[in-house]
C-alpha cells in the first residue's frame, strides 16, 4: 500500500520529523528563511494528503479546492487567520493549530517588549554602541516606570492570562478587554473588566492580544490612539492587521502616546522604509513571540501528531472547530 504524501512548507529539522516519516512520504521545501511560493504550494498540496504549514502560508479556498487528497492541514501557530477554515470544513479536511504550548513564551516576550519600550532599552544599548555615551546625566534615556501602573490587556484568553500573572510580580493594576467576562482572570489575577472605550482611555500600558477577525481589523485607529493618555504605550503582539499604522505612526510623532512594541506588522517582512522604523520611541520586533528553541520544538512536535493522529484514522489533538 503506499504511504500518503505529506508536504512541509518550511526546513525543520529531521529529527523532529522521524514519527511522520513511519508513516508517510515526507517532502519539504528547503529554505527556512524565506516561505514557499504560492503557486509551487498549490501545485505540491494536489497530491498532499498532508500539509503542515507556517502563519506565511495562504491556504485559500482555491487551493484547498484543488486538493482532492487532502484530509489535514497543521498550521505551526495558534493563529489559523491565514486557512480558509469554512473551506477546509466545506471538503472535509481538518485544520489543526498549535495552543497552549506557546503561551508561556509569548507571555514572556510580550512583557520584555513592554519592558523593553518603556525604559528605552533598545534606544539606550545603541547610545552606547555608536558612541554617544560621553557623560552621566540625571535624565539621560529616562523612561517609564511599570511598578503600580495601569495595565490594560485586550483579549485575555490563555497568553493574556500568563502576562497578567507577570504583571503581578510588578504590583501592576490590571484592568482587560474581552468578548466575554473571564470569572478565572478575575479570581486568579484580580484583573478587573473594562469597556474597551474604559480601558484604553485609563490605562498607562496598553497590550493587544486579539486574534484577527473581521471585528478587530484595525481596531486600534486614530479615534483609539487620540482617547489615550498621552503617557500610554502600546504593545502589539498579535497581529499586525489589528492596527492602523499610518494612525499609529502619526499618533508616535504628534505624542498623543508615548511609545510602542511591536512583534507584528500589516505585511511581514516590514520594510526598511517603512516609517514606523524611523521612531526612536518604537521598538520593533521580527514576529518572534514564541520563538524559544524549546517552544518551537513542542509546536512542530505537534503539528506532526496533529498529521499523524489525522492520516491514521483519528482525531486531531487541537483542531480549529
Amino acid at each position: 500500500m503506499e504511504k500518503p504524501f505529506v508536504y512541509i512548507t518550511r526546513k525543520l529539522p529531521e529529527e523532529l520529523l522521524e514519527p511522520l516519516k513511519q508513516v508517510a512520504t515526507i517532502e519539504m521545501w528547503p529554505h527556512d528563511d524565506q516561505p514557499i511560493p504560492y503557486d509551487k504550494l498549490k501545485e505540491k498540496a494536489k497530491k498532499a494528503s498532508g500539509l503542515l504549514t507556517m502563519l506565511s502560508d495562504q491556504i485559500d479556498a482555491s487551493l484547498l479546492e484543488a486538493s482532492p487528497h487532502l484530509k489535514v492541514v497543521a498550521n505551526m501557530a495558534v493563529g489559523y487567520d491565514n486557512i480558509d477554515v469554512a473551506a477546509a470544513k466545506k471538503n472535509d479536511i481538518t485544520v489543526c493549530n498549535t495552543p497552549d504550548v506557546l503561551t508561556n513564551s509569548t507571555a514572556e516576550l510580550t512583557f520584555a517588549l513592554m519592558l523593553a519600550t518603556a525604559r528605552r532599552i533598545c534606544e539606550a544599548e545603541q547610545y552606547v554602541k555608536e558612541g554617544k555615551w560621553i557623560n552621566w546625566s540625571p535624565f539621560l534615556l529616562a523612561g517609564q516606570d511599570l511598578f503600580r501602573k495601569k495595565l490594560g490587556i485586550v483579549g485575555m484568553g490563555r497568553i493574556g492570562q500568563a502576562v497578567a500573572k507577570r504583571a503581578k510580580g510588578f504590583d501592576m493594576d490590571i484592568y482587560y478587554h474581552n468578548r466575554s467576562r473571564n470569572e478565572h482572570a478575575e479570581a486568579e489575577y484580580g484583573a478587573t473588566y473594562l469597556s474597551f472605550h474604559d480601558l484604553i482611555s485609563s490605562c498607562d500600558y496598553i497590550i493587544c492580544l486579539t486574534p484577527l477577525t473581521s471585528e478587530t481589523v484595525k481596531l486600534f485607529n486614530a479615534t483609539v490612539f487620540k482617547e489615550m493618555k498621552d503617557t500610554a504605550i502600546f504593545i502589539n503582539v498579535s497581529r499586525g492587521a489589528v492596527v492602523d499604522e499610518a494612525a499609529l505612526y502619526e499618533a508616535l510623532v504628534n505624542k498623543e502616546i508615548a511609545g510602542a512594541g511591536l512583534d507584528v506588522f500589516e505585511k511581514e517582512p516590514i520594510q526598511t522604509t517603512h516609517p514606523l522604523l524611523s521612531l526612536k520611541n518604537v521598538v520593533a520586533l521580527p514576529h518572534i513571540g514564541s520563538a524559544s528553541v524549546a517552544t518551537r520544538w513542542k509546536m512542530g512536535e505537534l503539528a506532526v501528531e496533529n498529521i499523524l493522529a489525522v492520516l491514521q484514522g483519528s482525531k486531531g489533538k487541537t483542531i480549529v472547530e
